[in-house]
């Protein structure tokens, strides 16, 4: 019976145009995403290595965010650096592994 009234083509116009310029600031807010890298970088780089004695503790998620790697090939480099000595293993709780500098 009821139901929802017919717009206007007054009313139908104002819609279109607001929906068009909705996609135009869509378009222009996108930016285009930073992929990280999957390969583990080299552990004996003198670069990497001065860059993680400068932090007092890592973490699988502070080596990824300071190197730009994914979080996966940080724990795989962090157990690789643990295994050769430059870093050595802290604690860990369920899901988190803490290492420091080997000094």
């Amino acid at each position: 019976m009821g139901g929802k009234k017919r717009l206007t083509i007054k009313q139908m116009e104002k819609l279109q145009g607001r929906k068009q310029e909705k996609k135009e600031v869509k378009s222009t807010r996108f930016t285009a995403k930073k992929t990280a890298s999957v390969f583990l970088p080299n552990p004996k780089s003198q670069k990497i290595v001065d860059e993680l004695k400068k932090m007092k503790v890592l973490t699988p998620y502070t080596v990824a965010s300071r190197l730009d790697l994914r979080l996966s090939t940080a724990k795989h480099f962090l157990k690789e650096l643990a295994r050769q000595g430059v870093i050595e293993y802290v604690s860990s709780g369920k899901n988190l592994k803490i290492y420091k500098n080997a000094d």
